[in-house]
């Protein structure tokens, strides 16, 4: 069977570790593909690819489903317990903006934000065109925490790590993170994470990012900006997160992201709504 725009498929030389939908069929031979769980954007001839059928995951990325779920599952369980054992409280976390270049991803991120009890607000905003939207996005929606993400790759056959050309979108992350440096100059005004798959991680913590993908310039997982996020969303503000802390539920763990301290923005308050008579 002929494989098709919109298929998915599974590249034959990389083991059959990551499922692909494919996006673009040149004519050259050449394939276009994005990833489903991956941040990443690829190219492969058409005859290293090979149908996935009926496949949702690799066997890789049905394990990692578990582990998503399993975290998930903890979160929850654990607001619960700390609800349970509290009186009630009036708390604010923070908000988040989370810019994402694909709408996909956007939508699965969103939908994790809500079980999570993170509050987001989502824009899908093509990554070449975040550095020109993000000043504008920024005062819309005035968040505590940024994400900038979307799909990014470092050439297969590159020649220096540290050259900003051997990257698909690290450049316009980079922009956009230094943009948004324009209109919010510290970490205390806005949190920041930026980057996806491979991305150039020491120009974007230099551009003024507080955590950025990826270190050891890996595959980072879809929902990895999500853990984290949920982290400093939750950390009180007149505490430290410890970066092995905010990175500790993320997929891809310090190879996939990493950043430096911060202190969260969540804040307790009163009275608690609902309970104002019973003070007077």
């Amino acid at each position: 069977m002929m494989i098709q725009v919109g298929d998915y498929v599974v590249r034959i030389s990389y083991n059959r570790d990551v499922l692909f939908k494919v996006l673009e069929i040149k004519s050259d031979g050449i394939v276009k593909l994005k990833g489903i769980s991956y941040r990443i954007i690829a190219d492969a001839p058409m005859e290293d690819l090979e149908l996935a059928g009926g496949m949702r995951f690799t066997n890789k990325e049905s394990y990692l489903m578990e582990q998503i779920q399993e975290r998930v599952k903890m979160l929850v369980a654990e607001k619960k317990i700390l609800k349970d054992q509290n009186k009630p409280v009036l708390q604010k976390t923070g908000k988040v903006l989370h810019i994402d270049g694909d709408s996909f991803y956007l939508n699965l991120c969103m939908k994790y934000y809500e079980t999570l009890g993170v509050p987001a607000v989502g824009e899908n905003v093509l990554e070449f065109e975040q550095p020109k939207k993000i000043g504008g996005l920024l005062q819309k929606h005035n968040p505590d925490i940024l994400v900038l993400t979307g799909h990014d790759s470092l050439n297969k056959n590159y020649k220096n790590l540290y050259d900003i050309n051997e990257y698909k979108n690290s450049k316009y992350f980079i922009e956009a993170v230094k943009e948004a440096r324009k209109a919010r100059q510290n970490n205390k005004q806005l949190i920041i994470f930026a980057g996806a798959c491979q991305s150039y991680f020491e120009a974007l913590l230099e551009a003024g990012a507080d955590y950025a993908a990826s270190p050891a310039r890996v595959l980072i997982h879809a929902l990895d900006p999500v853990f984290i996020v949920e982290r400093i969303a939750y950390c009180p503000f007149n505490e430290v997160l410890p970066i092995e802390h905010a990175i500790k539920n993320t997929l891809t763990q310090f190879k996939g992201i990493g950043g430096y301290e911060i202190l969260g923005v969540a804040r307790k308050g009163g009275p608690v709504v609902g309970l104002v008579d019973s003070l007077s």
